[in-house]
């Protein structure tokens, strides 16, 4: 086990912990905000990539690229919505309704090849693999930071709003914002929406990154999404209030995520058993907070006894 090796591998881990953070925070919206278990994540994580890396082959602006990818995400956020509200089907089984549809929709757009390359030296990409230890403006973690920045800014801007606040309130309380006159089934569509394009946002800078886009890219990604949010509320959730806080805590906890991962390869693990992994830091970290008040009751329990 050579440190170097560690280090050298330490740019990329942050790289791609902060392209996640991006896709974590579409997650942290469903699940917090909205309260909603949405794995349409799952599908959504290669339709934005599949998208914009497409159009692209075929000749279209990376900008214009970029905005009929996060379109993509957000009707796929839509369908899930239209299963959960018009159809009355659980979010979570909506979830994985168009999750699987969204497997041969990729295909299809992907001319039913399971990946497609793109060169960075043909194509303007927006981040890219080889520019991740280079000390310029083309660096990655710094596109990608200042892609956090706006994105971040705008939703903070967006959850002050009237609308953002009876998105807010749906998942708050659902029967007392019906009562507030709140259209509980519009909110939690576009809240769904915004959470998937915000997703397909993340695959595109992803599929970019790292010069192609696969199918399966996806595969998992709201067990590594789950994983940074609870990171970041088990390590910040008594420091940060501030909603915009939260969120900067969200893509902080993809990054720890990402460079766990890699200390754990860098210490011999192999990489078939990653999957395993996920889901064990995942169920630690849910594990924390419950174990914390399980003690807590406890010592509350003897103090109790003791005084009387």
């Amino acid at each position: 086990m050579n440190l170097a090796s560690l280090l050298n591998a330490l740019p990329g881990a942050v790289a791609q912990g902060l392209i996640w953070g991006i896709m974590s925070i579409g997650v942290y919206i469903t699940y917090k905000v909205l309260d909603l278990a949405d794995l349409t994540v799952d599908g959504s994580m290669a339709t934005g990539g599949a998208v914009c890396v497409m159009l692209m082959l075929n000749g279209w602006n990376v900008w214009l690229a970029l905005l009929c990818a996060i379109i993509a995400g957000m009707l796929a956020g839509l369908l899930t919505g239209v299963f959960h509200t018009a159809m009355g089907i659980p979010a979570i089984l909506a979830g994985i309704l168009t999750q699987l549809s969204l497997y041969s929709l990729n295909l299809a757009v992907m001319d039913f090849k399971a990946n497609q390359g793109i060169n960075v030296t043909k194509y303007p990409l927006i981040v890219s693999q080889r520019n991740v230890r280079t000390l310029s403006i083309d660096n990655p973690i710094l596109i990608t930071l200042i892609f956090l920045a706006v994105l971040i800014g705008i939703l903070y801007w967006f959850f002050g709003t009237e609308t953002g606040c009876s998105l807010r309130a749906t998942g708050a309380n659902e029967a007392m914002a019906r009562a507030q006159g709140i259209n509980t089934k519009k909110t939690k569509i576009l809240g769904l929406m915004i959470s998937n394009g915000i997703v397909a946002l993340a695959s595109v800078l992803l599929a970019h990154y790292q010069g192609f886009v696969d199918v399966n890219m996806g595969r998992g990604a709201i067990v590594i999404g789950l994983a940074a949010v609870i990171i970041s509320e088990v390590l910040f959730g008594k420091l940060f209030r501030n909603f915009a806080l939260k969120l900067i805590a969200v893509a902080i906890g993809a990054v720890i995520y990402f460079i766990v991962i890699q200390i754990v390869l860098w210490l011999g693990l192999n990489t078939n058993l990653l999957k395993l992994l996920s889901a064990l830091i995942v169920a630690v970290f849910l594990a924390i907070p419950y174990w914390k008040s399980h003690v807590s009751a406890k010592h509350g329990a003897k103090g109790g006894s003791t005084h009387a």
